[in-house]
């Protein structure tokens, strides 16, 4: 018995480590200090950057990000959600496009006596919509004019919105809104979902042009939540005056002298392939090859001379999502660089569209038209 205590020392139950503090010391063993500035959401140093796995960093630095979205608990898993930005909601332009269309709902159902005070509240369960759609179209759906419970609001809202894709003739990948969106109340749908109506059946309604905001697009993966940002246009573009010169040229191309469209293509191609070749890369279509935004990074590190680092974009897009990622991200440098002065809807180019490309390659070519490969 006292050769068992002799010499024992008391032995304090040891505290088991958080495995959030396993993750820091494993990570650098960096001080406190850093480690509140990245829960805090604040900036992250450069050399954090470089060094740790982005999935680690965004597994700190997004929930001081979202908690402002309250959608933390909301979001189901595999679901992934679009939201608009607090600092984008509050922008005038925004303001102006929601007014706008409130007096022109309020207008059109003036004789319904319907009065429209928020988008979000009052378009939810397709009543408005409803007779939008029958005061605009003349279309008589076969839904009831009232639904009172969330079910039959959903039935009502899928009909309704059928039948809106039907008359402006889109596929299901076109749609920018949906049921279940619309139902949500979630604004950015609503007002795809109203601009596309009054632009189909009112084509000369004075629509407050260059309408855009800041979106952050949340996913519930099994890894925990994903975030990604971009910006959406609500609205089409007008360039400025300055620029017309340049947008009339192109819509003077493609309508008064389309025979002329192939001799241009070929030039950017053999401009492009002038300084993307030596990368091992040959570009034959310009419509479909620019679409995941892949060749316009690496053409575009080409002339301004420095490298893109593989972790800021997608070198293999397996979506629209990254797609439009690799397009956006393009678009910055372009006007980071003063290359491009104008407005630029990213989708257009993700969509092939093909004045779009063009211009934003006429950027390019104009300035490094002579540059040495």
């Amino acid at each position: 018995m006292g050769d068992c205590s002799f010499g024992a020392k008391l032995l304090k139950p040891q505290r088991q480590s958080h495995p959030l503090i396993n993750c820091i010391s494993l990570a650098g063993k960096r001080s406190w200090k850093s480690f509140w500035r990245i829960t805090k959401g604040e900036s992250i140093n450069q050399e954090w950057k470089k060094t740790m796995d982005p999935d680690f960093l965004n597994a700190f630095t997004q929930p001081a990000a979202l908690n402002q979205f309250g959608v933390e608990n909301d979001i189901a898993q595999g679901e992934k959600r679009r939201l608009i930005k607090p600092t984008s909601r509050n922008n005038p332009k925004l303001e102006e496009l929601k007014m706008f269309l409130i007096d022109w709902i309020n207008t059109t159902l003036k004789q319904e006596h319907i009065v429209v005070k928020s988008l979000e509240e009052d378009l939810f369960d397709g009543l408005v919509l409803h007779h939008l759609l029958e005061n605009l179209g003349s279309l008589k759906l076969d839904v009831d004019k009232i639904a009172l419970t969330e079910k039959k609001q959903r039935q009502k809202l899928s009909v309704i919105l059928e039948a809106v894709a039907r008359c402006l003739q889109l596929e299901e990948n076109q749609l920018k809104w949906s049921v279940e969106s619309i139902l949500t109340k979630d604004l950015l749908s609503t007002l795809h979902l109203l601009v596309a109506i009054a632009k189909h059946f009112q084509p000369n309604l004075a629509i407050p042009p260059n309408v855009q905001v800041e979106t952050i697009t949340i996913e519930n993966t099994c890894r925990g939540l994903k975030t990604e940002t971009a910006v959406v246009y609500i609205t089409d573009t007008k360039e400025n005056l300055e620029d017309q010169s340049t947008d009339d040229a192109f819509d003077e191309l493609f309508s008064r002298a389309p025979d002329r469209l192939d001799a241009v293509k070929q030039v950017f191609l053999q401009f492009v392939n002038q300084h993307v070749g030596k990368l091992g890369l040959n570009v034959k279509d310009i419509e479909s090859q620019f679409a995941d935004g892949v060749i316009l990074l690496l053409l575009i590190g080409q002339l301004e001379g420095y490298f893109l680092n593989l972790r800021d974009f997608f070198l293999t897009p397996a979506n629209t999502t990254e797609m439009l990622h690799n397009v956006n991200l393009a678009v910055d440098l372009l006007t980071d660089g003063g290359l491009l002065n104008f407005s630029v809807n990213s989708e257009d180019i993700v969509k092939g569209d093909m004045k779009t490309t063009l211009r934003i390659l006429y950027c390019l070519y104009s300035k490094y038209k002579t540059k040495e490969t």
